[in-house]
């Protein structure tokens, strides 16, 4: 079971809102809106994504790992590895 499932709705209504937000971006690109406020769409939408990410790595943190974890040290240890690779990825982003 992934960490994120007793939130899976709220995530796919963001992730929803967001689809929106790039559908909207993409308008205006195609309506050649000013470049300053389609940039200012670009960065609400990047925030609303990285909201999402941070949800789901808390949850998978308090859910996969501490799991793994209290199964034995060694799949703790892979679980922790793992998830400073997400985080690395995400603070490359």
């Amino acid at each position: 079971m992934a960490g994120y499932t007793e939130t899976k709705e709220d995530h796919l209504r963001r992730l929803r809102r967001i689809e929106g937000q790039v559908r909207g971006i993409s308008r205006m690109v195609e309506e050649d809106i000013y470049c300053v406020d389609v940039l200012t769409q670009v960065s609400a939408a990047t925030r609303a994504l990285q909201a999402v990410s941070l949800a789901l790595l808390e949850e998978h943190m308090g859910h996969c790992v501490l799991a793994a974890a209290q199964t034995s040290e060694e799949e703790g240890r892979e679980k922790i590895r793992e998830a400073c690779e997400a985080v690395t990825r995400l603070v490359r982003s």
